[in-house]
């Protein structure tokens, strides 16, 4: 499948590459990157020959498809991240393939199932905890292990750790459960840790985090699609701050075009605050500012109103 050609290409000549790139956010920025005219390689688990362990239908190849649909292009590579020999087999085909990485976003999850609301450390199921843990800390350990002396070959890389809350919220909120709110904290952590050893090499680590997303597993949890995605307003009303995936790519996009995106070097980002300061907007033209709106209306226990947080 050839790529449209577009005249507004910043990432043109750009290789990056998504680990996590299924579903969900990463899909998100895999597509806005292409849009920005990346060679984008996606990775995960789920293939068109191989189902996901959610039993769903979306898939490496598919995310791709979209990439180059966008603009760039997109190349799938079905890669298990907790397999270090994977991990390192795929970054030596892109520097066969492309010889740079100029962006590296560590999406890796899978644990949607895994995790048990409200429940302490005692009570979890311990395999499931240790299993997240391993799915949400450890694959991104590997991948920047293998992926890093590859990005630094050319000044000005960016690696992007994505997780769900800023260093600010999640320090003063309980996160879900023992299990979760050590995986997303961690790598808020690992952000930091990767600027203090990136920067003085000439690349930059930051945080991300997507507001309340409308990835397809959400969607599907409320019965809902994309273009009736206001019906679970009715059930759950302060879901009308929520985003499309396509919202924390253009996040990424913005980071990764920035030409001073060194100043944010091992600080950590929401989508919503980056719209504020990019002037990039969700697919509907909103700027919805989750966080902000997650302390000063959902926490303090106020009725659900997004005006002036989208």
């Amino acid at each position: 499948m050839s790529a449209p050609i577009k005249e507004n290409t910043p990432l043109k000549g750009k290789v990056a590459l998504v680990a996590g790139a299924t579903r969900g956010a990463g899909r998100g920025i895999a597509v806005e990157l292409g849009a920005a005219g990346a060679t984008v390689y996606v990775t995960g688990r789920s293939t068109r020959e191989r189902r996901s362990e959610y039993d769903r239908p979306e898939t490496i190849e598919d995310t791709a498809d979209l990439v180059t649909e966008a603009g760039g292009q997109g190349i799938a590579v079905p890669t298990d991240h907790l397999d270090p020999a994977q991990v390192r087999t795929l970054v030596d085909r892109i520097a066969d393939e492309q010889g740079r990485l100029d962006v590296l976003v560590n999406d890796i999850w899978g644990a949607e199932n895994l995790f048990e609301w409200e429940s302490p450390v005692w009570e979890h199921d311990l395999d499931k905890g240790l299993k997240l843990l391993r799915l949400a800390v450890e694959t991104h350990a590997i991948t920047s292990h293998h992926a890093l002396p590859l990005l630094l070959r050319n000044p000005g890389g960016l690696v992007v750790e994505m997780t769900d809350g800023t260093a600010e919220y999640n320090r003063d909120t309980y996160r879900v459960s023992f299990f979760y709110d050590l995986a997303k904290t961690s790598v808020l952590r690992m952000a930091f840790a990767l600027g203090h050893e990136l920067g003085p090499r000439g690349a930059t680590a930051v945080a991300l985090t997507p507001g309340w997303l409308r990835s397809e597993i959400m969607l599907g949890h409320y019965g809902v699609g994309e273009d009736n995605w206001r019906d679970a307003l009715e059930t759950t009303p302060h879901f009308a701050i929520s985003e499309t995936p396509r919202y924390v790519g253009r996040a990424v996009t913005a980071l990764a075009t920035d030409p001073e995106v060194a100043r944010r070097n091992g600080r950590s980002f929401s989508s919503g605050g980056l719209a504020q300061e990019y002037g990039f907007t969700d697919l509907d033209g909103s700027r919805p500012d989750a966080w902000r709106y997650l302390v000063e209306v959902q926490d303090a226990g106020k009725p659900a109103d997004v005006t002036g947080y989208r």
